[in-house]
């Protein structure tokens, strides 16, 4: 995407999000849009990959902090008609009309059409501003970054307790296995491109301003492919299923992100690729609950068991280990068994804690309902006089 799409575009509306809207609010957005969307879901509609493609952009920058903050940075400052003066300066007479068109290469078919990953709402200034003479050199562009890729993948709770190696198949751009990437046919190389040299970048002068703008000959990448990869059609990458190994760390939690530098999206032309970042969802399981480190469990015992005291066995993920419930212990008590939690890789170990839930059954036979009345009549009564106050008052 060009700087000039950052201007023209509403990517906020493109997700359906207000300005305002946070991370978690954006990153929900698109994810659905682009559930429902997705060429993979709607074969052969047109209408569904355009509107894949626009909120995709989208996310692109709006998914990224930096990003995001530059994008806004841009439309606060082209909305406000801060460059709508002349190009002598504000206020001066006989400047120049400044046409956002000119500063961004007009645009079009003819327009540079560079996807984002150089070239920001930063590196457009700092060029812009260079002075009214030669301006600094130009820099170096190259080939743009490729797309980082999201996946989803769902772990048994064990799994990510402990940590799992695990096959990921994805089906997403990948590099071209004819050209490796380079756009050209096999056999042939990319040129450098003859208008600015392999930089990239063209410098011009309009006015008292010198700045830099992308390549129009080459759309910024610095080199020409004369004869295209009959692959991939001179992209350097397609659409396949592929297969990656990932390793989920033990501890990994419901809802975290993992990122895999560098196996996003390949970049156009042999650019650096994405990254990939992989969203994990933990299936609950039917004993264990977590809270952080520790792991959580629910156990019943009698109300003789409470009252009495007893040594209670309950499972580990690993085992079983033996708590000792002292005598009187009250219904909700929570028992520590240390160290049989989630094991960190940086060597953290977090605890078992064992919840105490006290069961009084429904019915009781005859013999057990008259010791629990001989118990009752032998055991003084609950002390509640700080209710019997509140009791005689509505009595």
């Amino acid at each position: 995407m060009s700087s000039k799409d950052w201007i023209e575009k509403d990517y906020y509306a493109a997700l359906g999000v207000d300005k305002s809207a946070s991370s978690d609010d954006i990153k929900k957005s698109y994810r659905k849009l682009a559930r429902e969307s997705h060429p993979d879901h709607n074969p052969g509609d047109t209408g569904a990959e355009e509107r894949f493609k626009t909120v995709s952009e989208a996310y692109a920058v709006l998914g990224d902090e930096k990003k995001r903050r530059e994008y806004d940075e841009m439309r606060s400052l082209f909305g406000s008609g801060a460059f709508r003066r002349g190009a002598r300066g504000a206020g001066q007479p006989g400047g120049a009309p400044f046409d956002v068109s000119d500063l961004f290469g007009g645009g079009g078919a003819g327009g540079a059409d560079t996807r984002f990953g150089g070239g920001g709402f930063t590196d457009l200034f700092s060029t812009i501003f260079s002075g009214g003479g030669g301006g600094g050199a130009a820099r170096p562009r190259g080939p743009a970054r490729g797309r980082d890729v999201e996946a989803e993948v769902a772990l048994d709770f064990s799994d990510a307790v402990r940590g799992v190696t695990l096959p990921l198949t994805l089906r997403a751009p990948g590099v071209c296995d004819t050209c490796h990437g380079n756009g050209a046919k096999p056999g042939t190389q990319p040129v450098a491109c003859p208008v600015c040299h392999g930089a990239g970048v063209t410098t011009r002068n309009q006015g008292s301003f010198s700045f830099s703008e992308p390549c129009r000959n080459c759309q910024g990448v610095g080199t020409i492919v004369e004869e295209k990869c009959p692959e991939c059609h001179g992209t350097g990458g397609v659409t396949k299923t592929r297969t990656l190994t990932v390793r989920f760390p033990a501890g990994v939690a419901d809802g975290q992100r993992i990122r895999l530098a560098g196996r996003g999206e390949p970049g156009e032309r042999g650019g650096p690729a994405g990254d990939l970042f992989v969203h994990v969802k933990v299936r609950p399981d039917e004993l264990f609950g977590r809270t952080g480190d520790d792991l959580t469990l629910n156990v019943p015992i009698t109300y003789a068991e409470a009252v009495l005291g007893t040594d209670l066995r309950v499972p580990t993920l690993d085992g079983t280990v033996t708590l000792r419930v002292p005598p009187g212990t009250p219904a909700g008590r929570v028992l520590r068994a240390r160290g049989k939690g989630v094991v960190r890789k940086d060597g953290r170990v977090g605890d078992l804690l064992v919840t105490l839930d006290v069961v009084v059954p429904a019915t009781v036979s005859d013999e057990a309902r008259a010791a629990l009345e001989t118990f009752a009549a032998q055991t003084p009564p609950a002390a509640r006089e700080h209710l019997e106050a509140r009791v005689r008052r509505f009595s």
